[in-house]
């Protein structure tokens, strides 16, 4: 996401790459750029002159020391604005209550039913909450359904009454039902309208009147651009409600819903979705993604998603057998379903500064390691335990029985062992470098 937005901005930079000083008339081209980049991004123009107004006067009110360079004093004040245009920081989305209640509300096809199933699975992941989801799209053929299907997949139960056609006996139901058997907070999915109708916003009004959520999500789909900032205002105007929650952000490469959302409409970005998988949704941090818009990589994040996957008995155990020397092949295969957990490789990669640029162009297939996994599941359980005694037959056998080639399988066998030895001396070596500083 913002791959456009982000190139187009290194691009104003330039104009003060080489320039001793900041002055008025510098200033004024690389912000003229900047606007531009920001319109081209489906800004809207409005919010692009209030936030290049902002950087401007902010450039020429600054003293620049002597150790900056005017293109990084640029480049600074540019991130902070940013930042500040989408809210400043992160915002928790309230669930307390006995139970909490969250009313899901958007437009059909913005991905509610999907967030809906995404949140859940967040909040009992994450926080160890019991989750229950309302089923109150009566309106959409197969929306229940779909709910069902997500639920099961997660492990959360879902509430639905077949033949009930009134979302709020559902709902009220629901959270009868929530509260009778102790869940922490109930998730109820709304019926959506192509357009934002006067029947529409009588149902989703009512709805919330008479279940009284402790939060209101608005689900728009980022890639509608304006129409998705219109729409949220539009809802904002009769809902009020608490956040808005911006999915398909991995289809957006311009990102002006989220740069204009806050600034038109006055409510938080809470989530932002970014894939297919229920675990692809992201707590939308201002700061974090103002660094990604200008290429500083997002490593937070990367940490975060990193320490999610996390399994601490694991690693204690992955720490033993390093020490002893028994890493084997299946260990090297549970660490590749670690990295996959944690999402789209590409998307990963970009987080680390200075990657992004890199492997813009780079096409990252997020099924390379299908080839090296048929290849260790191919293998017999000694194989893999024991990867030595693999000579030319049984490489011959793997490689026919993971669709491969023998100099694949050879390939593996090279990698592995690298890998090895590079986890061994992560282990080891830091120990010994500081035992040699204690010997001086």
């Amino acid at each position: 996401m913002f791959e456009n937005l982000q190139e187009r901005l290194e691009r104003s930079f330039k104009i003060l790459k080489g320039e001793g000083k900041i002055t008025e008339i510098n200033v004024a081209e690389t912000v003229k750029d900047i606007r531009k980049a920001l319109l081209d991004a489906d800004v809207s123009y409005k919010v692009a002159k209030d936030f290049c107004d902002r950087v401007k006067t902010k450039a020429l009110g600054q003293n620049v020391l002597t150790a900056v360079k005017p293109q990084q004093m640029m480049v600074k004040i540019v991130h902070d604005e940013l930042a500040a245009f989408m809210g400043g920081s992160s915002c928790e989305v309230n669930v307390k209550g006995n139970p909490g209640v969250v009313l899901v509300a958007g437009l059909n096809g913005s991905g509610k039913t999907t967030f809906s199933g995404k949140l859940a699975l967040n909040l009992k992941s994450k926080k160890g909450m019991k989750v229950l989801l309302a089923a109150c799209d009566t309106f959409r053929p197969a929306a229940i359904d779909q709910l069902k299907v997500l639920g099961e997949q997660i492990g959360v139960p879902v509430y639905s009454e077949e033949g009930e056609k009134d979302p709020i006996r559902i709902a009220n139901a629901a959270v009868a039902k929530a509260k009778a058997e102790g869940y922490s907070v109930v998730i109820v999915d709304t019926a959506g309208r192509l357009a934002v109708d006067q029947e529409l916003m009588d149902e989703i009004s009512a709805l919330h009147k008479s279940i009284q959520p402790t939060e209101t999500l608005f689900v728009v789909d980022a890639m509608t651009g304006q129409d998705a900032v219109e729409t949220a205002k539009a809802f904002n105007d009769r809902l009020d409600f608490d956040g808005v929650v911006l999915t398909k952000m991995d289809g957006d490469t311009r990102g002006g819903a989220a740069l204009s959302i806050k600034a038109v409409v006055g409510k938080p970005i809470k989530f932002v979705s970014t894939g297919e998988k229920m675990e692809a949704l992201d707590v939308f941090h201002p700061a974090r993604i103002a660094d990604r818009i200008l290429g500083m990589g997002d490593v937070v994040s990367l940490v975060e998603k990193a320490q999610e996957q996390f399994d601490e008995t694991q690693a204690r155990e992955l720490k033993k057998k390093l020490a002893k020397d028994n890493f084997t092949l299946m260990d090297f295969y549970n660490q590749i379903q670690q990295i996959k957990k944690m999402g789209n490789i590409k998307d990963l990669a970009s987080m680390i500064p200075g990657v992004g640029k890199a492997i813009k162009d780079v096409d990252i297939d997020n099924d390379a390691f299908k080839s090296v996994e048929a290849m260790i599941l191919s293998m017999t359980p000694y194989e893999r335990e024991h990867p030595d005694v693999i000579n030319g037959s049984r490489k011959k056998r793997i490689a026919d029985g993971s669709g491969t080639t023998v100099p694949e399988v050879n390939r593996l066998l090279k990698q592995f062992e690298g890998t090895r030895k590079v986890m061994k001396a992560a282990m080891t070596g830091g120990l010994q470098q500081r035992l040699k500083g204690f010997r001086k």
